[in-house]
Parts: structure tokens; sequence; C-alpha cells
């Protein structure tokens, strides 16, 4: 266990964090990220406010589309990522743990006269089912309701009696999904689904951050704080595609100038010889000369991989490039790769 943004959190269950991992990959994981907030946006003028406020394009969504996007300041430098969620007459909206309060603070600042903006994380519980037989286990214990929703999408389900908005998403790269119900629920529903998965022959283990986190690395998906923060923008991390630049949104300006004189450096990818690359780690080309430097890295337990995310002088960004990363002092060969590592079951 340790701290993580006020709360108490799972690093490794006694299964350990390569093991969480693969049983992730293979069959199903649980997740407890009740740390997670959740936003509601709804009244008069919620759409175009919402619009305006977020970089994706989500006017065009349906109730229950789901899609990613990035909330920026002024800069086009990136506060955090979200999820939106379409609801009927409402926009739920999941931010990450450490940004909550600051989250909901900027769009109760931002709201125009008529919206409303509620913060419901306190009441809200939030579990991660995730694995190639997540929605087995999930249509077993609610009567068939997930499978037949597609992919970001999501919908009002029960499990065994618990009113759940179950989202079609996640951040491991694989199928499932995740779930938002009442707090006091929270212990009886994960122990069901644990239950229930040994029950039914499906391996079905609580999984810890360490896992997530390799999951979500191999995936090729941000952690805020490592390859997005307030620090970077989000051109240089590589999300011109989670930007609407048909619409106005808050560092749209400034993305556009960045796009015109180019990003000052790149979000990439490394495969590493010799030794375990970690954030902080700096970034030398073959001539020995400052690059960048890592900002997040690891043993990749599917592809089996020492790698790592990192900033480097777009001159350096191409796919194949040779490089040293200093472990300990020591430069150790590096060379720049394709991400993700894995490839996330949605992209199949």
């Amino acid at each position: 266990m340790a701290p993580f943004a006020g709360y108490d959190m799972p690093i490794s269950y006694p299964t350990g964090a390569v093991e969480e991992h693969l049983i992730t990959r293979r069959s199903v994981g649980l997740f407890d990220i009740d740390h997670m907030g959740q936003i509601e946006v709804s009244g008069p003028g919620a759409n175009e406010f919402v619009s305006a406020t977020v970089s994706a394009k989500i006017l065009d969504m349906k109730d229950r589309d789901a899609r990613y996007s990035l909330l920026l300041d002024e800069q086009g430098l990136v506060l955090d990522d979200l999820f939106v969620y379409r609801l009927p007459g409402r926009w739920w909206i999941v931010v990450n743990a450490s940004n909550r309060e600051a989250d909901y603070a900027w769009f109760k600042r931002r709201a125009p006269a008529g919206v409303k903006v509620v913060d419901h994380s306190e009441a809200t519980y939030m579990i991660a089912v995730q694995g190639p037989r997540a929605l087995e286990l999930l249509d077993l214990v609610s009567g068939g309701a997930v499978s037949v929703l597609p992919r970001f999408t999501s919908g009002d389900i029960s499990i065994r009696g618990i009113p759940v908005l179950f989202g079609r998403t996640g951040y491991t790269g694989e199928d499932g999904g995740e779930l938002f119900f009442p707090a006091e629920r929270a212990l009886e529903l994960w122990e069901l689904l644990l239950a229930e998965g040994e029950r039914r022959g499906i391996e079905t283990k609580a999984i810890g951050l360490a896992a997530r986190d390799s999951l979500r690395f191999e995936a090729g998906m941000p952690l805020h704080g490592h390859e997005i923060s307030p620090a970077i923008n989000a051109l240089e991390a590589g999300f011109k595609w989670a930007c609407d630049f048909e619409k106005d949104f808050v560092g749209r300006s400034a993305l556009e100038k960045i796009q015109a004189e180019g990003p000052r450096r790149r979000l990439v990818g490394i495969e590493v010889t010799g030794g375990v690359p970690r954030e902080g780690y700096e970034l030398r080309s073959e001539a020995g000369a400052p690059i960048g430097q890592c900002v997040a890295g690891m043993f990749c337990p599917t592809v089996r991989k020492y790698a790592a995310n990192a900033f480097v002088l777009p001159e350096f960004a191409k796919a194949g490039t040779r490089l040293k990363v200093v472990i300990h002092g020591n430069p150790k060969d590096a060379v720049v790769v394709k991400r993700p590592l894995y490839v996330p079951a949605y992209r199949r």
C-alpha cells in the first residue's frame, strides 16, 4: 500500500505485480479506482460549455457515447486528461484523482449562468473490470447487458440489484469496462465479482497500481504527471488527434502557434539494452550530446522488454534512431521504437 492523492492505494496484491499484469492480459483483472473523480455538467447551455472547455469534438456524440479528451490551459498545456460521457440530459466527466478538486473548480469558475456543475466523486464508486474475459464475466452477473454495448459507449445496467452506469472504456489496452455505482455497495460488488469469477471458472484477480501502470504503458496510454502534465503541451505529447481545431476551445490559439512553429520536443518510446530506464534519466545522442529525458520507464511483462517513454529533440524522434540512456552514470544502448508496444484491443 502507498499514499496516492489522499488515498491509501494498493501497489500490488500477494499475487505480485508481474503476474497481475499477465492475468489482466489473459483473463480478468479487477481495479479499485475509486480515487478517480466524477463531475456532472447539465442545464441550458451545458453542451456548448463542455465543448468550449474540452479539446475533443463532442457535439457530434450521441447519448451514451464516451470519448477521450484533454483539459488544457490557455498555453495549450495539459491540466488533465478526461473521459467524457454524454448521457441523456447531462455530461459525465471522469477526471484524475490528483486533479479532481482543481478540475471541479476549473469547471465551476467558467460555467455560465444556468449550467450546473456537480462533483459526485464521494457518492460514486468506480471499479474497472479489464481483460479478454471481462465481458464474459460481466454478462454473467448482469444478464447479458454489457457485451451488446459497442466500445466507447455506456449503458445503465443492474448487477444483482446494484444500479451501475457501465462504460465500455478502460486503461489497460484490454476489453472490458468501468463501473460507476453507489459507494455504499462497493465491498458487496467487489466480492461478488471475485466470487463469480471463481465459481464460473474465469480467472479473476485484484490488480494493483504497479500492474495498472505497466498495462497502460505497454498500450501507449498516458499517465498524468509523466507523459502529460501542466508542463507539457498537447502537441509535443502526441495528442493532436484529441484536439478539434474546427471548434473553439481553451488552448486552441496556443496550439495553433506551436503547430505552425513546430514542437520543440516530441514524446517517443525507446527500447533499452543493459538496464532499467526510469523517470528522470537523461538521454544522449550517440555522439554524447544531451537530447532529452525519460518520463516513465519499466520492464514490460507482455512484450518482455525494458522500455521508456521520453521527450527528445524533434530530430531524434524517428523510429530506428539510436540513442543512449544514462543509467547510474553509464550510457546504455537505446533505440526509438513505434508506440504502442502492445496494440490495444480496440485497435485490432
